[in-house]
């Protein structure tokens, strides 16, 4: 049988970024990740740090394969030294920017989105819960990343939501784009932003002062 594989972040610079293999009939998941590791020696250590999903759901690695199969394989997506993913925890801002930055990039755009303290209608708001189906958000924000960099090769770009409630004034999502020259920076950073809000399956809860709720979609 063929299967698709995928890789993100580190892995996918330490390997490839999408293959058709074939494995098979009766193989697993551990199985492909065995015979990419042989093919791309440097991929072994990773294994006790690494995910899979298959057909955009985590599994096991002896979640049997079946013809068809799109399997990616995820570093880890909360905290770490990785630069796109989710917390439940406060962003370190400066950190995203220093993982991006490099010697070449003489512009560095970062955008951070806050909670505020009121709605658009003008209601005190006290805090803001993200419920997210991280199952599916890590990949698409890894994959939200991977398409901005496609589309401005010299630009790296780091991107990190955060889940649960986030407090008034904190961030709850922040996205820094590094790049030669201001605008692929810029564009980058918005296109990011507008990725997320289309596609990310993640939704906000409002709640206000006066005891009620709102929650919408979107980021």
């Amino acid at each position: 049988m063929q299967v698709t594989v995928r890789c993100f972040a580190t892995l996918r610079e330490l390997s490839i970024d999408r293959a058709v293999v074939s494995l098979p009939a009766e193989a697993v998941i551990g199985d492909l990740w065995d015979l990419l590791a042989e093919r791309h020696p440097a991929l072994v250590d990773h294994r006790p740090f690494v995910r899979a999903a298959q057909n955009g759901a985590y599994a096991d690695w002896e979640s049997p394969l079946a013809e068809g199969d799109q399997v990616a394989f995820l570093p880890p997506v909360s905290g770490g030294s990785l630069t796109s993913g989710l917390t439940d925890g406060p962003i370190d801002v400066a950190a995203l920017e220093g993982a991006v930055a490099a010697r070449q990039h003489g512009a560095l755009v970062t955008f951070v989105g806050r909670a505020r303290d009121h709605a658009d209608d003008g209601r005190v708001v006290l805090e803001l819960e993200y419920e997210v189906f991280e199952e599916m958000a890590a990949a698409v924000l890894a994959e939200i990343v991977e398409e901005a960099e496609g589309r401005w090769p010299e630009c790296a770009v780091a991107v990190i939501h955060r889940t649960g409630v986030v407090p008034i004034g904190e961030a709850a999502v922040a996205i820094v784009s590094a790049a030669p020259h201001r605008s692929e920076a810029y564009e980058a950073n918005r296109f990011v932003i507008e990725a997320i809000k289309e596609r990310l399956p993640i939704w906000k809860r409002e709640r206000f002062a006066d005891g009620t709720e709102w929650k919408r979609p979107g980021a």
